[in-house]
């Protein structure tokens, strides 16, 4: 099992109170399998997918990457688990205006400090995987939203992680650019045999997942497969 989440508990301060975000939540994702994990605006799926980077400590419960629990790892431990066995695709790809299609993916491999020809390697690689093989050398006003999007997750591979975390990768997209965004996660999921987890508000897209998830008031109902 390359992520689980055992009886995850969250908590905010609210005044003198606080807020349950989850509460004993567990979820396990086989390698090689997308969840789809839904539910309504607040109901606890970013505070999931945030425990699930190791970005928020939980109040309790355990997180188990790739067979390596995370309660008691110091800051850097966490940093160095992340860069390792962690991608990350956010919303919005931030890329950097100045930088190509290729050099985004490539500041990724140097921070990890693998040599230049080789970062340049890794991330043709990729970029051809989510078919942009022709787009390397654009810089992000030259790309689409979609296109954007591929780099965006062509860069959270480039450490060629176990764990996959998706949040909401069509939020800004149509509904055909963002089919095309999911169908490519699915393939790579596959392919790559990650574990990864997809949050999404769009249900039309969960066809496409092994199993959903639904979070509601921060309690998940049990995953059962998609379709």
């Amino acid at each position: 099992m390359s992520l689980e989440l055992t009886d995850i508990t969250l908590t905010y301060a609210d005044g003198e109170t606080r807020l349950t975000a989850l509460d004993r939540v567990s979820l396990q994702i086989p390698k090689g399998t997308l969840t789809a994990v839904v539910g309504p605006s607040g109901s606890g799926k970013s505070s999931l997918l945030a425990v699930a980077a190791t970005l928020i400590t939980p109040d309790a419960g355990t997180v188990t990457i790739d067979g390596t629990p995370t309660t008691g790892l110091s800051r850097g431990e966490l940093t160095e688990l992340r860069r390792h066995r962690i991608g990350i695709v956010f919303q919005q790809p931030n890329l950097l205006p100045s930088l190509t299609a290729a050099e985004q993916l490539q500041v990724m491999a140097r921070i990890d400090g693998r040599s230049a020809r080789r970062a340049r390697g890794r991330a043709l690689e990729l970029l051809d995987a989510v078919g942009l093989a022709d787009r390397a050398h654009r810089r992000p006003h030259q790309l689409s939203g979609g296109q954007r999007q591929r780099v965006n997750i062509a860069r959270a591979l480039m450490n060629d992680p176990t764990v996959l975390l998706v949040d909401e990768p069509t939020s800004a997209l149509d509904h055909e650019r963002g089919a095309a965004v999911i169908e490519l996660i699915t393939r790579l999921t596959h392919q790559r045999a990650t574990a990864t987890v997809l949050v999404t508000h769009d249900s039309t897209h969960l066809t496409a997942a092994d199993r959903t998830a639904e979070v509601h008031d921060g309690r998940l109902r049990r995953p059962a497969p998609a379709g």
